[in-house]
């Protein structure tokens, strides 16, 4: 395997990997591990309709729901399949350099660089608590990406920084794959339809068990998701996937997901506090990032003891010594942290 390979299987390293099974998963992102009852009932309740090939109808019933949901028009909207297809079809903007924000989640990358488009890295430092930087953003980028809150320091980036990189002829992607689970959504970048060039990517992956599903959309300038949707095939998303965004926006299921989201903030603050100073920043959103020494052999530690933990080293600028670690409720939560511990005594 050559050096660009290994670099490449490193950046497409992601949570489910760690996360064999029969091991206590710390390390996928995903707050429950199977849909609500009344999602399954509506997702079960639309098996019936698979003989057909996905409606014109549903999807403007779809688009409908999230432009509702955010304020926007539902030409303004792009079902996806998962977020990830989102990041597939940028390299389809033909953008001249894209600026990537870093550590962060690591798929725009691949995909960008997959497709021939020249990447610069943009890096955030602890020494400034891994915030965003505008200054550091080069000039020259007419593509710009970043997550927020960011994955894996779970950094939630102010509105009006992020805001500010937007600019006529270039586009700014934003990463809200997380926002949903921030009580209030207060840096979010959903509703802005005045900002030229803003694409902003959501997941109901995380919130809702869904990874499996695959569901997400983009919003943003219709002419924009009409250059981005050019190269998808025909029933793009399936039916499935247009039920699933359909009921995850309506507005029982949004304040289900905020009520969701105040509960993980007590949680968040449950794990902070156990954790201690292997916490590199305080989170924002419902996973951690931690600084451990020997960090691989502490991984490698919890597996055996049955516990998954994300590595760190994955993410450009981060190291073996980091893990990210996925919040649960405290008694569950608790399990990890008295493991870590004897790991760590152990060490």
């Amino acid at each position: 395997m050559t050096s660009q390979d290994s670099g490449r299987a490193l950046l497409r390293h992601h949570g489910d990997v760690d996360a064999a099974p029969g091991l206590a998963d710390f390390a996928v992102n995903v707050r429950t591990p199977a849909p609500p009852a009344w999602l399954r009932d509506r997702l079960v309740a639309a098996l019936d309709g698979l003989g057909s090939y996905p409606a014109a109808a549903a999807d403007d019933r779809a688009r409908a729901a999230v432009a509702a949901r955010h304020g926007r028009t539902p030409d303004e909207v792009l079902v996806l399949n998962g977020a990830a297809e989102g990041f597939a079809l940028l390299p389809t903007l033909r953008p001249r350099l894209a600026a990537v924000v870093h550590p962060s989640f690591t798929e725009p990358e691949v995909a960008l660089r997959d497709a021939g488009v020249p990447v610069r890295r943009v890096q955030l430092w602890p020494e400034d608590d891994y915030r965003l930087r505008a200054d550091l953003v080069p000039d020259e980028a007419d593509l710009v990406v970043l997550g927020n809150p960011t994955n894996p320091t779970s950094v939630l980036h102010p509105a009006e920084v992020v805001a500010s990189l937007s600019r006529p002829g270039r586009v700014l992607v934003v990463d809200e794959a997380f926002a949903d689970a921030v009580p209030g959504e207060p840096e979010s970048l959903a509703g802005r339809a005045d900002l030229p060039g803003l694409l902003v990517l959501r997941s109901l992956t995380k919130t809702w068990g869904l990874a499996g599903l695959r569901a997400g959309y983009l919003l943003g300038a219709p002419e924009l998701l009409a250059r981005l949707a050019l190269p998808r095939p025909q029933w793009p998303v399936g039916s499935l996937v247009l039920e699933a965004v359909t009921a995850c926006c309506e507005p029982a299921a949004v304040a289900e997901a905020e009520a969701l989201a105040r509960e993980a903030r007590e949680h968040t603050a449950h794990a902070v506090a156990r954790l201690g100073d292997l916490v590199v920043v305080p989170p924002d959103a419902p996973f951690a990032l931690l600084r451990v020494p020997q960090g691989q052999r502490v991984r490698e530690a919890l597996r055996d003891k049955g516990i998954a933990v994300r590595r760190g080293d994955t993410f450009p600028g981060l190291t073996a010594d980091h893990l990210r670690v996925a919040v649960r409720a405290p008694e569950e939560f608790d399990l990890l942290v008295d493991a870590l511990r004897v790991v760590l005594e152990e060490l």
